[in-house]
């Protein structure tokens, strides 16, 4: 399990578990994890975790959120990150694999869940993860669905969307996720200055329920999304 260690001037002020899928971090009192700060928005940021996979989004705060010292709107957060707001700082631990565990891996994939490898150690920059393949929200009705590359070097190839979280892009240039849900299948921008594309369309910062034969442009690579018969 993934946490975050609060701190101040060196002194650890609190250990947190990520327990949900989305922690939020701001002042007001409504927050997940509340900062007590007026250097810290009402709404700062917030923590999305699914699976093994966590990232950071700036919720348009005023001051603005930094991960190693870079300013971030969207980020993946890595083992042994740093998220800076004010004064405070959030140290992102991810937990060792368990004995007798291994880090699921599909080799038809570039990506392993976790955080997100060095690019420049694959063959191929388009990534594909996350998840236990084949899991599935207990009690899903989620009719089963795939993407078929329409451009690049793997053209034709065909990816199974059975995870929970499917992570495309190239990490540093654009990324973004397809969450499967019990009621469809979800493209949310994750990473980049510029946001992917729906049937030529950009995306907004909130999901985008995908439908069938949606072509999707992402970091340059064309895609079919299609409901599998």
């Amino acid at each position: 399990m993934a946490k975050l260690i609060l701190s101040m001037d060196g002194l650890v002020l609190k250990e947190i578990p990520l327990l949900k899928e989305r922690m939020s971090i701001g002042r007001k009192a409504h927050n997940d994890i509340q900062i007590d700060n007026m250097a810290i928005s009402g709404e700062h940021a917030a923590v999305v975790t699914i699976l093994n996979d966590s990232f950071l989004e700036d919720l348009n705060s005023t001051n603005g959120t930094l991960v190693n010292g870079q300013s971030v709107k969207k980020h993946f957060l890595k083992d042994g990150d740093v998220i800076e707001l004010g004064k405070y700082k959030m140290k992102y631990l991810v937990a060792a694999v368990a004995p007798g565990e291994t880090a699921d891996y599909d080799k038809s994939m570039l990506f392993r869940s976790g955080p997100l490898p060095d690019v420049a150690t694959l063959g191929d920059p388009m990534v594909a993860a996350a998840g236990r393949p084949g899991a599935a929200a207990p009690g899903t009705t989620t009719p089963a669905a795939a993407i078929q590359l329409l451009s690049g070097s793997n053209a034709g190839r065909e990816l199974l969307l059975t995870k929970t979280l499917t992570t495309l892009g190239k990490p540093g240039l654009q990324v973004a996720v397809i969450a499967r849900r019990p009621h469809g299948y979800f493209l949310t921008h994750v990473e980049g200055a510029s946001f992917p594309t729906v049937n030529g369309q950009a995306l907004g910062a909130q999901a985008h329920r995908l439908e069938d034969h949606d072509v999707i442009e992402i970091a340059g690579v064309r895609m079919e999304f299609f409901i599998k018969a």
